[in-house]
């Protein structure tokens, strides 16, 4: 399938700023563009990422220029470790919120969980906890944000709640995040989705 303005990588993802700043051999969204399809194809290291682009090289000039070739791993380690990532993630957000179908009745299951070898003792670094919502019928992460602390994740959640479209979907939580305040949020993100697909179709 052709991608659509609405749905490309190119369109979401175009306002991550480039942390480079001059004579560059690989174009930004390009990196970008190949790290997430290796990740979608099983990709868990920089180095199995650039494997990816190796093996799918004549596939991504199909619809990618690659002026200098598939980027090395360590370019891919350098420019993900240089980039915003407040920026990445928003993009992310918006281009999953895309290209996700959500039916009525899909549940959006949040969780927090500790990423596994992510202290460091010697340097003082506490585990990192993400909060992630994801969507059972379409099996895809709507969105992460990540929390210093685990009691951090009933502030995290509503941040999260936010970026999500939640129209006639059924939210589950673990019983750190069942608070009234939350649970309202919910409810007038849901009541916020009806009156804005009310007007549309009004307007259409």
């Amino acid at each position: 399938m052709t991608p659509t303005i609405q749905t490309s990588i190119a369109e979401h993802f175009g306002q991550v700023k480039d942390p480079r700043q001059h004579d560059v051999d690989h174009l930004l969204i390009e990196i970008i563009t190949i790290a997430i399809c290796a990740v979608i194809c099983g990709a868990d290291t920089w180095v199995e990422v650039e494997e990816f682009g190796q093996a799918k090289e004549k596939w991504l000039r199909t619809f990618l220029i690659l002026p200098h070739g598939i980027p090395s791993h360590d370019t891919f380690g350098r420019v993900f470790g240089l980039i915003d990532p407040d920026e990445f993630r928003q993009g992310f957000v918006n281009w999953i919120t895309a290209i996700s179908q959500l039916t009525a009745g899909e549940v959006i299951a949040i969780d927090g969980k500790r990423l596994r070898r992510s202290h460091d003792g010697r340097l003082g670094k506490g585990a990192i906890h993400m909060v992630s919502a994801w969507a059972n019928a379409n099996r895809v992460v709507l969105g992460q944000l990540k929390t210093d602390e685990k009691s951090n994740e009933i502030t995290a959640i509503p941040e999260l709640l936010k970026l999500l479209v939640i129209k006639d979907c059924i939210v589950t939580i673990d019983a750190m995040g069942c608070q009234s305040k939350i649970a309202e949020q919910i409810i007038e993100a849901d009541r916020a989705s009806h009156e804005e697909w009310r007007r549309d179709r009004e307007s259409a």
